[in-house]
C-alpha cells in the first residue's frame, strides 16, 4: 500500500538565503534511526516563528531552509523501537521540539521544553514545508479520530505555547482571564479558556475584532491600547496572558490584576518593560513568561480539544502557494492561522 521510498530525498519548499522567497528544493534522506519515523505530511500550519527563522532573526538558521513546525501526516516506515501503538498509516503530528535530552533536571520533571539540548524541528532538519518529515517518536503525537483536519496542525505550536501557561499559571481559584491580543496564538487562548470555565476578557486594538471576540467566547472586550479603559476595571483580572508582540501601557494592565494576580507573557515585545515595582507589591502581583509546553502537556491539550472540539479558524493553501500564505502571515492578513495542505493528498485526513 506504500511504497518503499527508502533511497528517495525529501521534495520541500525552502528558502535558500536570508529573507528569500521559498523555492523548491531537494533534500538528501538517510536510512531511519531506530527511534525515528517517516511521515507522509498531510498539513503544515505556519508560524511567525518560521518567519524568523527564513529571516535568521533569530541568528540559528541554516540555508537552504524548510520550514514547517505545525506538521500533521501520517506513518510510513518507522524504527525497530518505536512502540507498538505507533503503526504504519497513523495520523500523527509534530511540534516545534524534535529531541531533548532526557536526563537532565527539566527533562527528568516533564519540563523538556526548557532542557539547554533542545532541538527544533526545522533548524538543520527540513521541517513541514515538504512531502516527508523525519523525527524521534518521542515528539510525535497521535491525532484523535475526530481532530484529523487540517485545521489541528496549528494546535501543536500556537496552540500548546497558550495551553501550557492557562493549564500551569492560573492561579488557584482564579477564574477571571484576559487575553492580550486577538491573532494567531489570541484566538486559541479565548477558546481554550472558555472551554475550562473561566470568565474571559479579551484586550484588542481592531474594531472589527470585537465582535470576533464575543462570538470566540469573549464575555468583555477592552481597547488594548487605552490605558484608562483599561484602567477602569479596577483590580480585576486573576491572570492575564499576553500573546501581543507590541508596547503596551504594562503599568494599567498591572492595575487591572486582582491579589497575586500573574501578567504571562508568550508574546514578546519590541521593547524592556519599564515597571514601578509599587504596581506589584501592594497586591502581590506576579510577572511571567511562557514559552512552549512539554510533550506531556501536548498530549494532555489533543486530549482536551479533542473532548471540547477545538482546532484553529484557519485559510488554507495547497503548499505551492507558500510564498503567498506566509506574504498574507507577514502582513497580518489571516485569521486566525495559515495552513498549507498537500492538493495530491486529498482524503488523507478526514
Amino acid at each position: 500500500m506504500y511504497t518503499n521510498i527508502m533511497s528517495l530525498s525529501i521534495k520541500a519548499w525552502a528558502a535558500s538565503a536570508q529573507g528569500s522567497h521559498l523555492e523548491q528544493a531537494s533534500f538528501p534522506r538517510n536510512n531511519l534511526h531506530s527511534h525515528e519515523l517517516l511521515i507522509e505530511v498531510s498539513a503544515c500550519g505556519i508560524c511567525h516563528s518560521d518567519i524568523h527563522l527564513i529571516d535568521n532573526d533569530w541568528k540559528i538558521s541554516k540555508y537552504p531552509l524548510a520550514p514547517g513546525h505545525e506538521i500533521i501526516g501520517r506513518i510510513v516506515e518507522k524504527g525497530k523501537q518505536v512502540p507498538e501503538h505507533f503503526k504504519i498509516g497513523s495520523i500523527v503530528g509534530v511540534g516545534w521540539q524534535r529531541s531533548a535530552c532526557h536526563r537532565c533536571l527539566e527533562c527528568l520533571s516533564n519540563r523538556d521544553q526548557m532542557c539547554d539540548k533542545i532541538k527544533a524541528t526545522c533548524v538543520g532538519h527540513p521541517g513541514g514545508f515538504a512531502d516527508y518529515h523525519v523525527t524521534d517518536w518521542q515528539y510525535s503525537f497521535l491525532i484523535p479520530e475526530n481532530l484529523q483536519v487540517p485545521q489541528t496542525a496549528p494546535l501543536l505550536c500556537g496552540g500548546i505555547t497558550v495551553f501550557s501557561p492557562l493549564q500551569m499559571l492560573v492561579p488557584q481559584g482564579g477564574q477571571r482571564v484576559g487575553i492580550v491580543g486577538l491573532g494567531g496564538l489570541g484566538h486559541f487562548a479565548v477558546k481554550f479558556a472558555k472551554a475550562k470555565g473561566y470568565e474571559v476578557t479579551v484586550f484588542t486594538s481592531s474594531e472589527s475584532k470585537k465582535t470576533e471576540a464575543k462570538k470566540l467566547g469573549a464575555t468583555h472586550v477592552v481597547s488594548s491600547t487605552n490605558p484608562k479603559e483599561i484602567k477602569a476595571m479596577g483590580p480585576y483580572l486573576d491572570f492575564m496572558l499576553v500573546t501581543a508582540n507590541v508596547d503596551l501601557p504594562w503599568e494599567a494592565y498591572l492595575q487591572a490584576l486582582q491579589v497575586d494576580g500573574v501578567l504571562c507573557f508568550v508574546g514578546i515585545p519590541p521593547n524592556n518593560l519599564s515597571i514601578n515595582v509599587g504596581s506589584l507589591l501592594g497586591k502581590r502581583r506576579k510577572i511571567t513568561a511562557s514559552p512552549i509546553g512539554s510533550r506531556y502537556q501536548i498530549q494532555e491539550m489533543l486530549e482536551f480539544c479533542s473532548h471540547h472540539q477545538i482546532t484553529a479558524q484557519a485559510e488554507i493553501f495547497s503548499m505551492d502557494k507558500a510564498n503567498e500564505a506566509l506574504l498574507r502571515v507577514r502582513e497580518n492578513l489571516v485569521r486566525y492561522r495559515a495552513v498549507l495542505v498537500h492538493s495530491s493528498l486529498d482524503g488523507l485526513l478526514n
